[in-house]
């Protein structure tokens, strides 16, 4: 008979206990891959809702933007007529005040009050005379403010007051031609800024404002021509990072001036506005120039090369204050300020000047503080009586070291005992002395009075402060202090009252900042 195999039960339970597992980790597998492939498809989904929402967003802009170019336009068409019409009429006048001026050229006579000066630009600008025009603003600028209100009702008697504007700055923009300069008229750059800036009331669209200026096509043309001329110019100037702020600003305003901002140069405009940031009227060129949407990288470079003062004022002409507190950013200057002093004092090559100079930084830091926190309203925010103080005691400080020092009289008579008299040189040797003992029978020497010790330079003021608690016996109370907080008592450098001081000083540690390096002094301009 036949054997029949009877299989092990545990060998069977083996078989299916690893089908069973090869099963749990396929499922396994299953599941996950399931779930990465949900996981996926729904961010996908939230992607193409969040672009679709995007895109409904920039639709409705764009059809905002339509309506509204098309009711400028329609505008526009219907106000050409008028415009046309009141432009022969101003044309008919100019040419009947150009006429009658020309008749009695020569013959009029003006005084040097305001109504008179008004009287000599129209004169000017009646009888398109570009160049003594530009010679008698330029001789002007003592009186500032007085052009700055007459130039543009001067420009409106104008016949074509672009082109004699063009004419009038062509002497040193966009090239200078002079031959001769002096050190006194080198700088002209104020008088074109000024010319162009009273131009664009005068170009301006009657129904639309400054934001359309009515200019020839020509015009424009020979702008643009300016311009790329320039631009040309800027390696003669020594590039982007030499050339002048005044060159600078004339070059950007005559840009917003004439309409002639182009997207492609909107790199070479950033640089531009950067290099001379410090210059008021910056932040709002650089918005006119299509920079909006740079603001804040512009305004972060600017921290970064310690120039937060200029900072602030781009980041209110944006509306950036909440992403930039203006506060932080003045209280981190002061301390930059105050390091950049320090390591004046710590500079040995320059120990003569070194308090002079120091104090000079710190006194122009201060001021730009202030004035900001005036001009922005952030006195609850920063009060600004403790940087005074400390403001007139650098000044009272500066004030008492310029006073002469006393000489002390009769410097080469002889002693009180009828000795003999010194030699001249004797004040300059080392070991000379000034003794209120007798004199001995011996030549007495006199101390020179440039060796003569200087008084204690005034101390450093400090705010009043509570004494510590009485549990910490003669140790200090631990300091907990606000890393912007602004002291005026570790900003005070050592008082060096004169050229020669005796011991040498231990400075104050400087405390820790972004970068280990003093910042430039940033310049503040003021218009």
């Amino acid at each position: 008979m036949g054997s029949v195999a009877i299989t092990d039960p545990g060998e069977m339970f083996q078989t299916s206990f690893e089908d069973f597992q090869r099963q749990t980790s396929l499922m396994t597998s299953c599941t996950l891959l399931w779930k990465e492939l949900s996981d996926h498809f729904s961010s996908l989904e939230q992607d193409l809702q969040k672009k679709s929402e995007a895109l409904k967003k920039k639709i409705e802009n764009l059809d905002h933007k339509t309506k509204e170019s098309l009711d400028v336009l329609e505008k526009r068409e219907v106000s050409i007529d008028g415009n046309v019409e009141q432009a022969l009429v101003v044309v008919e006048e100019l040419k009947e005040a150009a006429l009658k001026a020309f008749q009695n050229r020569g013959e009029e006579e003006f005084d040097d009050s305001e109504e008179g000066m008004l009287l000599k630009l129209r004169s000017f600008c009646s009888e398109m005379d570009s160049e003594g025009f530009w010679k008698f603003v330029t001789a002007k600028k003592k009186e500032l403010d007085k052009l700055r209100a007459q130039i543009p009702l001067a420009l409106s008697d104008c016949i074509d007051p672009p082109k004699f504007v063009m004419e009038a700055i062509s002497e040193v923009f966009p090239v200078d031609k002079r031959v001769e300069k002096s050190e006194q008229s080198n700088d002209l750059g104020w008088a074109c800024v000024l010319l162009l800036e009273s131009l664009i009331p005068v170009v301006a669209d009657p129904i639309f404002g400054n934001s359309r200026p009515l200019l020839p096509p020509r015009v424009k043309e020979r702008a643009k021509e300016i311009a790329e001329a320039w631009k040309e110019s800027l390696d003669q100037r020594g590039g982007i990072e030499n050339v002048k702020t005044p060159d600078v600003h004339t070059f950007l305003q005559h840009l917003v001036t004439f309409a002639v901002v182009s997207k492609r140069d909107a790199e070479l405009y950033r640089k531009l506005v950067i290099g001379s940031a410090w210059r008021k009227q910056m932040p709002k060129l650089a918005v006119s120039l299509g920079l909006g949407d740079k603001m804040a990288e512009m305004i972060k470079e600017l921290i970064n090369k310690g120039q937060q003062v200029d900072a602030v004022h781009f980041t209110y002409e944006v509306g950036l204050t909440d992403k930039f507190p203006p506060v932080p950013l003045l209280k981190a200057y002061l301390k930059d300020s105050r390091k950049a002093a320090n390591s004046i004092l710590e500079d040995r090559n320059n120990s003569g000047r070194a308090a002079q100079l120091a104090g000079r930084k710190e006194q122009s830091a201060l001021r730009a503080v202030i004035k900001c926190i005036e001009e922005y309203k952030l006195e609850a925010e920063f009060p600004p009586e403790g940087l005074r103080k400390r403001l007139e005691q650098l000044e009272k400080s500066k004030a008492e070291k310029k006073r002469p020092a006393a000489v002390p009289a009769n410097k080469r008579t002889r002693a009180s005992n009828g000795g003999p008299m010194p030699p001249a040189k004797a004040g300059r040797l080392t070991n000379a002395y000034v003794s209120s003992f007798p004199a001995p029978a011996g030549p007495t020497f006199v101390r020179s009075p440039s060796h003569v010790q200087y008084p204690a330079g005034v101390p450093s003021y400090s705010y009043d402060r509570p004494a510590p608690p009485a549990l910490y016996g003669n140790r200090s109370p631990p300091a907990v202090r606000d890393p912007y907080a602004y002291s005026p008592e570790e900003a005070a450098p050592p008082a060096i009252a004169g050229p020669y001081p005796g011991a040498p000083v231990n400075y104050p540690a400087y405390g820790v900042y972004g970068n280990g390096m003093a910042p430039g002094y940033q310049q503040v301009y003021y218009r």
